[in-house]
């Protein structure tokens, strides 16, 4: 019966000036997500400490909903190494890098009345539709200006357009950050968001020809896989991005390698298992495919990543070495 009693479960104790990593650490002595996410912590912590290439996988409306500098501060200071995201979250950080806003507003809003007004509403946050259609005329106009006599991956395209935005604002946003810091950005679904609109739109008035090479996006997401001494994920969300940074491991075959498996992986979700959907897939479940390495170290935290995300990177944050001497591996294709 001892065999079973091994750790107690400690009491979270109240205390003023308590810091965003000892919350976190009082965290690891209790139980549930509060636990998972302590886990979670670690886990990226020890991704950073060795030489292990992390892969970020960001879905759901997280720039709308503030996480915009956020993530700009995980590329300006190497605590990710390789970006895939929704166009969406992309596209929002171009609306915001150029001065505009998203607004405080409320589910529980007139949507009839807000189509009128031409206001978007994503849950209860508000933008305005004129100042989207803006920004779908500048990805337009910049798409029309690129060489057409080639394909692009997704990664050249968001280079060249936080190069532009550099330009244009001095706001950081993720593109120019990304762009300064050599940090790859792909968009494996990028038809699926504004910028396919928007080339689109070009293409339909016969300015531009532009086209996506993203089998090339496979190949080097999977070379940038196999070449590392390690690799780990961080996940907000699922969808494409998941997929997309899961399969590098599977498609390592492409390139002659047997599938390692991601190393260390740490997924912040509200989706459940049982329905089948890869937003909420476990790691174990991951593990049968090979896109998890056997002797992992992973964990799921199922919260709102609104909430999870600040307090995970300020808990990181706070560990002033460890994110000041970590070394973003070199990439394959630099």
């Amino acid at each position: 019966m001892a065999d079973f009693f091994h750790t107690p479960v400690d009491p979270f104790p109240i205390t003023n000036g308590c810091s965003v990593s000892e919350l976190v650490k009082r965290m690891e002595g209790t139980s549930f997500q509060a636990r998972n996410l302590a886990t979670g912590v670690d886990i990226w912590a020890r991704m950073l400490e060795g030489e292990t290439t992390i892969f970020f996988g960001l879905a759901g409306a997280m720039v709308p909903a503030g996480m915009r500098r956020i993530m700009v501060y995980l590329i300006q200071n190497r605590l990710i190494d390789c970006l895939v995201s929704t166009g969406a979250n992309l596209f929002h950080d171009l609306h915001e890098t150029l001065g505009k806003r998203h607004w405080k507003g409320s589910p529980h809003m007139d949507d009839v009345e807000l189509g009128r007004a031409r206001v978007n509403r994503i849950y209860d946050v508000v933008a305005s539709e004129d100042e989207y259609i803006e920004m779908d005329e500048f990805i337009t106009a910049f798409s029309n200006g690129l060489d057409s006599g080639r394909p692009y991956t997704t990664r050249e395209y968001f280079r060249l357009l936080g190069e532009e935005l550099a330009r244009r604002s001095s706001e950081e946003g993720i593109l120019t950050a990304a762009a300064k810091a050599g940090v790859p950005i792909y968009s494996p679904a990028i038809a699926d968001s504004v910028y396919g609109m928007a080339v689109a739109a070009g293409r339909a008035k016969g300015q531009n020809r532009l086209m996506f090479d993203l089998v090339q996006d496979v190949i080097e997401t999977t070379m940038i896989a196999v070449k590392a001494k390690s690799s780990g994920v961080v996940y907000v969300g699922g969808g494409t991005p998941k997929n997309f940074i899961q399969q590098t491991e599977v498609c390592a075959y492409i390139l002659g390698e047997e599938p390692r498996g991601h190393e260390y992986a740490v997924q912040i979700t509200m989706d459940s298992p049982q329905w089948g959907g890869l937003s909420g897939c476990t790691f174990e479940e991951a593990q049968s495919w090979r896109k998890i390495a056997p002797h992992a170290k992973m964990v799921t935290i199922n919260s709102d990543a609104t909430i999870a995300l600040p307090i995970i990177v300020s808990a990181l944050a706070e560990r002033e070495k460890l994110v000041r001497c970590r070394k973003r591996p070199v990439l394959p294709f630099e």
